[in-house]
């Protein structure tokens, strides 16, 4: 129990951003919530936070560490969740929302799916590209992809996900193959317009000076670019070029013969595609079925390589 207390003091201060903040959530005193903290990092050896009289941040351990708390302490919530709701039914409006491209290939389906084996559940469905608050808007849970920025939110890992250049085997037939990333500035680059996202270029992962491989972004252009991902996809599989695609998009291509990656061994590491949800004592069980749902479609092993309908 000591332990359980240690990692929901140390989530609460993380997310708060302060020790007054979670003693106060908490009704306890502020040294109280330190000497958990002073505990925890005791114990693991290792230093979660630096902590000053006007802020408090988290090291590179501490980062990492909250991800693995906000999960284990979602999953609790889950068992619990579970077991005392026994034979109630889902039920209430799940207000849910995701990336415009990726919520249309691989949210959007699922939903009236989810909704016939829950049919006492109501459901909006919010696509955007814009980076939603969820909890501001009242938002029950976001499908997100890539990195995460907001740590007041609890995350849940539905799958890896990754960025790949790919081209259609003809346009490398007539063109052929780049061989380092470098090479790209002679190729057709299929690339976002300037007003769209990917501002920083397409990312490699190249030797660095000393062995270990660096991340480097490119920016690259060519004669054909758009602001629309899913058209600079059907560019490429039509063979006008070369593109920065996620597996979420072009898998099933790649499987099909469609299109073949390029680049592989400088391809940068991976990320992931998440659940988000609002820090809440008590989960609700249409929020928790709706993420399972996710994570059981996600996680077969086929999902990513088959069509999707």
């Amino acid at each position: 129990m000591d332990k359980l207390k240690q990692l929901e003091t140390f989530t609460s201060v993380a997310t708060r951003g302060s020790l007054t903040a979670a003693a106060r959530a908490e009704g306890v005193a502020p040294a109280i919530i330190g000497r958990r903290l002073d505990a925890l990092e005791s114990r693991l050896g290792v230093k979660l936070m630096v902590r000053t009289t006007r802020r408090i941040t988290l090291t590179h351990e501490g980062s990492a560490f909250l991800e693995d708390c906000q999960r284990l302490l979602a999953d609790l919530a889950n068992a619990e969740a579970s077991v005392s709701a026994g034979g109630v039914k889902a039920s209430g409006h799940l207000r849910l929302t995701a990336p415009a491209g990726f919520g249309r290939r691989h949210v959007a389906p699922l939903v009236p799916r989810f909704r016939e084996l829950h049919p006492e559940v109501t459901i909006s469905l919010n696509l955007s590209d814009r980076v939603v608050d969820v909890a501001g808007e009242a938002y029950d849970c976001a499908v997100r992809v890539g990195d995460l920025s907001d740590s007041s939110l609890v995350s849940v890992r539905l799958a890896d996900n990754r960025r790949l250049c790919v081209a259609a085997p003809r346009y490398l037939q007539h063109h052929g193959r780049p061989q380092i990333p470098s090479d790209l500035a002679r190729f057709d680059c299929l690339t976002l317009s300037s007003d769209a996202s990917q501002t920083r270029g397409w990312a490699f992962a190249v030797p660095g000076t000393e062995g270990a491989s660096e991340l480097v972004h490119l920016r690259l252009g060519g004669p054909l670019d758009c602001s629309d991902g899913q058209v600079l996809h059907e560019w490429c599989v039509a063979g006008y070029g070369i593109a920065w695609r996620s597996t979420w998009e072009v898998e099933s291509d790649i499987a099909a013969g469609r299109l073949v990656t390029v680049l592989d061994g400088y391809a940068a590491p991976p990320n992931g595609i998440y659940a988000l949800f609002p820090q809440r004592k008590h989960l609700a069980l249409r929020v928790r079925l709706w993420i399972d749902f996710l994570k059981h479609h996600f996680g077969q092993a086929d999902y990513w390589t088959r069509e999707q309908a």
